[in-house]
């Protein structure tokens, strides 16, 4: 074989190495593509199920979050409308006493025990409303304030200084602190301003002069 052939023989084959190795080279690409799109696809995969997961999750509180609404709301419908099942229940037990004592009262025989019996309802149903909060006005004797009375009348008493009450005709209540009915009063005028009967007596004097 002469020298140019072996030379060309030569050239050849090491293209060939070279191509082979370029082949190998785009395989190893592919290859790591492969991988990489691979491991992407992994991720797609791995976030559309924690997308999935937490969609899932929101819609449970979601509706959790109805539920509990909707229970706040029957709870506050309810506390509204059944607000006074405590108080009714605590005065129950003065009506049934009533009851007993309208039962009874034409076999009773002595006014005194009637008027006994009526007190100690009273009494009863007083504790009840002080329980819960209302207290009766003292306004007898206290200074006339519009914050608490509500005068009907006025009447002349010098025992008393101007504006002051003189009696009740109907007693005011408070609920906790606010006035849930005002005292109608009768309240005292103010004074009349005295006559200064010495000015009156000179006045006479020099008319009786002048005469």
């Amino acid at each position: 074989m002469s020298d140019s052939k072996k030379h060309k023989k030569k050239e050849i084959m090491i293209e060939d190495e070279k191509a082979e190795e370029k082949n190998e080279e785009i395989k190893e690409d592919q290859i790591e593509e492969e991988k990489e799109e691979s491991k992407s696809e992994e991720k797609i995969t791995q976030l559309e199920n924690e997308v999935a997961e937490l969609k899932d999750k929101l819609l449970r509180k979601a509706a959790e979050f109805e539920n509990y609404k909707r229970r706040t709301e029957n709870d506050q419908l309810n506390l509204l409308t059944y607000a006074a099942e405590s108080f009714i229940q605590r005065l129950l037990p003065v009506v049934d006493d009533f009851e007993r004592s309208l039962q009874h009262i034409n076999e009773a025989q002595e006014v005194d025990a009637i008027k006994q019996g009526l007190k100690l309802i009273y009494d009863k149903f007083m504790k009840v409303l002080d329980d819960q909060g209302v207290k009766k006005m003292e306004s007898v004797g206290e200074p006339f304030n519009v914050d608490y009375h509500e005068a009907l009348l006025q009447r002349p008493d010098d025992s008393v200084e101007p504006h002051t009450v003189l009696e009740e005709i109907e007693k005011g209540y408070m609920y906790k602190d606010k006035v849930i009915r005002h005292a109608k009063v009768i309240v005292s005028e103010d004074k009349e301003p005295e006559v200064n009967n010495n000015s009156e007596n000179d006045e006479s004097s020099e008319e009786e002069k002048d005469s």
